[in-house]
């Protein structure tokens, strides 16, 4: 059995099969764009830092340590909640978590525009942890999961990271629009104050309208049964003995590295080797968010159209030249040339966070674990969270300007050949179905 839209996956190792047949097509891209706004509504109110990092310091009276804290707090439940995430998402309708998640986070963000006192706002930031990771991240993937035909799991997580990042980059232009006219009146601290009302607000909005939303019956039920009856420890073993997911892990935990990069390009555009001025740097970086919808929804088009692990494995490769490309550029290159890489990198980096989910049902997951997989995976692929700030920061700091930079990139050129070769197994153990 090859890993294509030809093939009919077998029934024992797709966790999903059954229950998308009780639903329209009609009904299941409605589901899709639901779950797509959740996801795109639900985070950027915990990561305002990116585009207001001074107004939301001055905002809440702290300093850049106090806020470093805020986010350690963040990361750190976040590391500790993606296992028991997976094993609630067994447990509990997906659709029950995602609107409890946005319910929560809302109200949480109506607190958080109160100005509230430092050792509040960590409970703030440990609680969102809880909201958004625990109650939301794997009821997500299993969500969308559960809609999609086997023929259609690319395009579907594909939409799921690119429409994700659609809205994130419409709700933050609106809420950029919104700071800029407060902003112009010299309001800065109350523009960004209906900034968060306007995240919060959507949240619990949504949280609403999903409520209403019925699931239909579905072979689901008895595998939130069966979950309820089963022992964790042999759920784990079960889990520990399959070895596409553990290559499946091993393909996260490199392809998440490569979109980490990311975040560092602005910065490294701005040292005086490229000399790239300020405004043009966020322009860059702001062009770069566009390519989330083009790189995601692209890739699990073309991961339908031939192979989901064939076409990840290839797309980890152009990363990787394209980040190679930036560590090469010489001094003085017309800066529409770097921009062109950076887009370029950009996009292979969104359709990889948008395919590795497309291949669990692959894994011969039993059904009534599946979140639980999707926690372990996420435990292990999402564990450079921890790590690679400090080396980011250890070379930027040690060896100053581009060098730094160009060390950091070198290492994730590396991990991201290595991901591709696990994709690449993972295509040809696929292929011996």
């Amino acid at each position: 059995m090859t890993d294509s839209t030809s093939s009919a996956p077998d029934k024992s190792i797709s966790a999903v099969e059954t229950p998308v047949s009780t639903l329209s097509t009609r009904q299941r891209w409605y589901q899709l764009a639901l779950v797509v706004l959740a996801a795109g509504t639900i985070y950027p109110l915990l990561y305002l830092r990116q585009y207001y990092q001074p107004t939301m310091v001055a905002y809440f009276g702290i300093n850049d340590l106090q806020l470093g804290q805020l986010y350690s707090t963040l990361g750190t439940v976040f590391v500790l909640c993606y296992l028991p995430s997976g094993w609630l998402a067994d447990r509990v309708a997906p659709r029950i978590l995602i609107c409890f998640s946005l319910f929560t986070t809302g109200l949480l963000g109506f607190f958080y525009a109160s100005q509230p006192a430092f050792h509040w706002l960590l409970v703030i930031f440990g609680c969102w942890g809880l909201s958004t990771g625990l109650t939301f991240w794997s009821a997500v993937i299993k969500r969308v999961g559960s809609i999609a035909q086997s023929n259609e799991r690319g395009r579907f997580f594909g939409i799921l990271d690119g429409g994700r990042g659609m809205v994130e980059a419409s709700l933050a232009t609106v809420a950029v629009a919104l700071f800029g006219w407060y902003a112009a009146q010299d309001l800065e601290l109350k523009g960004f104050r209906h900034v968060i009302l306007m995240y919060a607000t959507l949240c619990v909005t949504l949280s609403v309208i999903l409520a209403f939303i019925r699931d239909p019956a579905s072979a689901q039920n008895q595998d939130r049964v069966a979950a309820r009856n089963s022992n964790l420890w042999l759920d784990l073993k079960t889990l520990a003995s399959k070895p596409n997911l553990w290559l499946l892990a091993s393909v996260v935990f490199c392809g998440y590295q490569l979109f980490w990069s990311t975040y560092n390009f602005s910065a490294y555009l701005r040292t005086s080797e490229y000399g790239v001025p300020a405004a043009l740097a966020a322009f860059i970086t702001a062009g770069k968010m566009w390519m989330r919808p083009i790189g995601g929804i692209g890739g699990g088009w073309l991961a339908d159209k031939f192979s989901r692990a064939g076409v990840l494995c290839g797309v980890l490769v152009c990363g990787a030249l394209g980040v190679s490309g930036l560590i090469l550029l010489p001094n003085g290159i017309p800066h529409i040339a770097l921009i062109a890489f950076v887009l370029l990198v950009g996009m292979f980096a969104y359709a990889v966070r948008g395919l590795y989910w497309a291949l669990l049902d692959r894994c011969d997951i039993p059904p009534h674990c599946t979140g639980l997989a999707i926690g372990l995976v996420s435990v292990i692929g999402y564990s450079p969270d921890i790590y690679l700030p400090l080396l980011s920061g250890y070379l930027t700091q040690h060896f100053p300007g581009a060098t730094g930079y160009r060390l950091f990139f070198s290492y994730i050129v590396v991990i991201t050949l290595c991901g591709a070769f696990g994709a690449w197994r993972l295509h040809v153990r696929f292929n011996r179905k």
